[in-house]
């Protein structure tokens, strides 16, 4: 019982979080599911992928209502996602993992920078003075949402559709081959290279972030890496948790997300070089 109510809570958490920031959880699941439960990582991975759809599920409900997810942006990025996780999984024992952990990695700690600059800025938000983007217009990704915390509507333009397209690729060749989540790169994406604003990019990261983990939710499923006492209790907690979280994240103000966002992108991003050089934490 005291096993459950652990889960329950630890859900909770997770799913408020991953609703708010648009990453799946499992940097808060895994730990919490091989340090404190002493689950084996093949079973808290397996229960991590069952996070993310749980997440994904609950929050981008209350984003599809409420009109902050885009759902052109998802549908067209997650195409660049599924391919590129695919060609990773083939090519797992074929290209340098080490090297490729160190590229991520200093991708991230280069986002958490760019992060931080946009933290600085009075107007990160508004994305005054986009371009127009000629892919942006055919595929009419373009969009708007109402922002409750300012209580006004929001117009934004995409850029760089080809560089998020690319960006999306390499974040799931990185997902297939390295095994590790791709939200955070998924909202790095869309918020730092296609200028996307921030509370959009992490509800449009939800909804992909799911439609990614099915698809490996079956493998996991098949190879008996999912324990249902394990991942039930955590489904639970996280589909509540994500609902509360999905309401929070809109009456936040943007500065106050990233100052959430970037101590876990700089987590993340030293974690991945450190683990390239051989050092793990």
């Amino acid at each position: 019982m005291q096993q459950i109510i652990l889960l329950l809570a630890v859900g909770i958490l997770a799913g408020i979080l991953g609703a708010i920031l648009g990453i799946g959880g499992g940097i808060i699941l895994t730990p919490v599911l091989t340090l404190a439960i002493g689950l084996d990582i093949k079973y808290a991975i397996g229960a991590s992928i069952v996070a993310v759809i749980a997440t994904s599920s609950g929050a981008t409900i209350a984003y599809l209502k409420d009109d902050m997810l885009n759902l052109r942006v998802a549908m067209f990025l997650e195409i660049a996602t599924t391919v590129g996780a695919i060609i990773g999984a083939l090519l797992t024992g074929v290209v340098p993992t080490g090297f490729l952990f160190i590229l991520f990695g200093s991708f991230l700690l280069f986002s958490t920078y760019n992060m931080i600059q946009k933290l600085r800025g009075k107007k990160a938000e508004e994305h005054v003075g986009a371009a127009n983007d000629q892919w942006a217009e055919k595929l009419n990704l373009n969009g708007t949402y109402y922002d409750k915390a300012n209580q006004k509507q929001v117009d934004y333009q995409v850029e760089k559709v080809p560089g998020g397209f690319a960006m999306m690729f390499g974040a799931g060749i990185a997902s297939g081959l390295l095994g590790i989540g791709s939200g955070v790169f998924k909202v790095t994406a869309m918020d730092t290279i296609m200028k996307m604003p921030l509370k959009p990019s992490s509800a449009t990261s939800n909804l992909m972030m799911g439609v990614t983990a099915a698809a490996s939710a079956t493998v996991y499923f098949f190879s008996g890496a999912i324990l249902p006492e394990i991942a039930a209790p955590l489904a639970l907690g996280i589909l509540a948790g994500a609902t509360v979280g999905s309401r929070i994240m809109q009456h936040l103000q943007p500065k106050f997300i990233r100052m959430i966002f970037i101590p876990i992108l700089l987590y993340m991003g030293l974690q991945m070089v450190l683990k390239g050089f051989g050092v793990h934490i």
